[in-house]
């Protein structure tokens, strides 16, 4: 009987925990701010409704690898400015074609608009299986950096998961405004600009799970955008 009571209680929690992630927002600090980030997952967005629901900017993925274009990128990035919230765009940087390459496409895709938030580019294994050295990969990243920095006037973002940092360690070379990714916990410290809070987050507007951000002031993400 006692296992079936501790069972059942298990599995209450269980269901708590799934219904209550997506209603999970951290509380701000001052100067914090909610945010998002988005790709073709999460579909076709109403930008006004995701506006009214407290969140003040977005990351918007444009480009992947050399080649390849979110094709939600386009209508999120007009609608998303329609709506009035400062917008950035991301790049999945790979480790399979070169820095100059992800550059270019990176490049070719994103409008060039002074209001729009530093660009942003995210560090994580997924869809390579190629693992260069060390040397090569900082090379191609620092390539791909420069040109982008070079082109749009501003540094970018950085996105890094800690497997990507513990065979490749960037952020020492990279003096950039780090993203952070800490599900449902705050980092620790403040050498954070971005905060990635919880990957499965509910946003009026979107119809799929998304990423909940916060935003902090004090750093070169928050000195940009409308």
């Amino acid at each position: 009987m006692l296992g079936i009571t501790v069972l059942l209680i298990a599995i209450v929690l269980t269901i708590g925990w799934y219904e209550g992630m997506p209603r999970y927002r951290p509380p701000l600090r001052a100067g914090e701010r909610y945010g998002i980030d988005v790709s073709n997952h999460q579909g076709v967005i109403d930008w006004h409704q995701v506006a009214d629901d407290d969140v003040s900017f977005a990351y918007i993925k444009a480009t992947e690898g050399k080649d390849f274009v979110d094709k939600q990128f386009a209508d999120n990035w007009a609608k998303s400015s329609a709506a009035g919230i400062p917008h950035g765009a991301y790049h999945f940087f790979t480790l399979c074609s070169s820095g100059a390459e992800q550059a270019r496409n990176f490049l070719k895709v994103v409008p060039s608009d002074p209001k729009a938030l530093p660009p942003a580019v995210d560090l994580e294994f997924a869809g390579c299986r190629s693992r260069p050295d060390n040397a090569t990969v900082q090379r191609e990243l620092s390539t791909f950096i420069s040109t982008v920095e070079d082109r749009l006037g501003k540094p970018l973002v950085v996105y890094v998961l800690p497997a990507f940092e513990k065979l490749y360690p960037i952020e020492p070379t990279l003096q950039r405004d780090q993203w952070q990714r800490k599900l449902f916990r705050r980092p620790a410290g403040t050498d954070w600009s971005l905060w990635q809070a919880s990957d499965r987050a509910h946003v009026d507007g979107i119809d799929a799970p998304v990423d909940l951000d916060v935003g902090r002031a004090g750093t070169n993400f928050a000195a940009s955008g409308r």
